[in-house]
């Protein structure tokens, strides 16, 4: 049987007061300031680096999420992989009831911006720079000025990713691996999606995998939907956790854990026990066959998936 993937630390929940990951209101300090979010930050990687978790991820639009990184790898002296993205701003104002949290824009003047603010803050330490939920319909494609700055970057010594959001992300896994300039690839990794309510992108990762590039999964737990042992749609998958004396969460993890493509799954965690529930995971997901997903959970259609996820409020 395969070996399970790595373990990452996805910092989507934590840089920024608000998102929509579900129990934040249970799980995050009542007050959320960015000191109090910046020392949650710093438990989180205190514990993820005592659990021997190596691979950190972060972005531009995470509010702080970059400054909370940097400001713990100065103090700890630690050197996990870290990779972080752009395309997306934060718009949020640190509030909870923003009119809009992030904005959008694949453009050569963003990716300046964002590619000298996170040098700046994680400077030595970055080591995969990712375009932020690129899809089919972006204008990155045909911009040959931007094409050729990423190139550049690339050639620099930084890798380069693309992370994809949405009902086609396949198709856009597909496109950025098959992406080049001057003759070379230009991304050699991809972080996409998937959980087994949202399987849609399983073959196009499989195939980056077998391609030879990094396939990272993100929201594993579907934002917190797979969490709750008391859903129907994850009635058979609690089911399944009760009788391996597990909870739901950590086996939900483990079907990601075990996918054969997956190189690094995300724990979105924003508490210490969240962090070690992604620990536990690991070794269920050694014992467990990764084709196993489609008996514990029925899958949504992409787009209905996309859609409800689109109409989760930030909290």
């Amino acid at each position: 049987m395969p070996q399970p993937a790595q373990l990452g630390f996805g910092m989507a929940a934590v840089g920024r007061p608000a998102y929509i990951t579900t129990g934040r209101d249970a799980d995050l300090p009542a007050g959320r300031t960015p000191a109090a979010l910046e020392a949650r930050a710093h438990e989180l990687l205190d514990a993820a680096a005592a659990a021997g978790i190596g691979y950190v991820d972060a972005a531009r639009s995470y509010g702080r999420a970059e400054e909370f990184l940097a400001s713990w790898l100065r103090r700890s002296g630690a050197a996990p992989f870290v990779a972080s993205k752009w395309g997306y701003r934060y718009t949020g104002d640190w509030r909870l009831d923003a009119e809009q949290h992030e904005v959008k824009e694949h453009t050569l003047a963003a990716f300046a911006r964002q590619w000298a603010e996170s040098r700046a803050l994680l400077g030595p330490w970055l080591r995969l720079y990712q375009v932020h939920s690129l899809t089919v319909d972006s204008p990155l494609w045909t911009d040959r000025d931007l094409l050729r700055a990423l190139a550049e970057v690339r050639a620099e010594g930084t890798e380069l990713g693309l992370s994809t959001s949405g009902p086609a992300q396949a198709d856009a896994v597909r496109r950025g691996l098959a992406l080049t300039v001057d003759g070379r690839p230009l991304f050699t990794s991809v972080q996409s999606t998937w959980n087994p309510l949202e399987p849609s992108a399983g073959e196009a990762l499989a195939e980056a995998h077998a391609a030879g590039a990094r396939v990272v999964v993100k929201e594993a737990l579907a934002n917190g939907r797979l969490a709750a042992a008391d859903s129907p749609a994850t009635a058979r998958l609690g089911e399944a956790a009760r009788a391996r004396g597990v909870a739901v969460d950590v086996l939900a993890l483990a079907v990601a854990l075990a996918q054969p493509w997956a190189g690094v799954v995300l724990s979105g965690a924003v508490t210490v026990a969240q962090l070690q529930a992604g620990v536990a995971a690991v070794a269920v997901a050694a014992d467990l066959d990764g084709t196993d997903a489609a008996d514990l959970v029925t899958p949504e259609p992409a787009e209905a998936y996309w859609a409800a996820r689109s109409s989760r409020p930030w909290r």
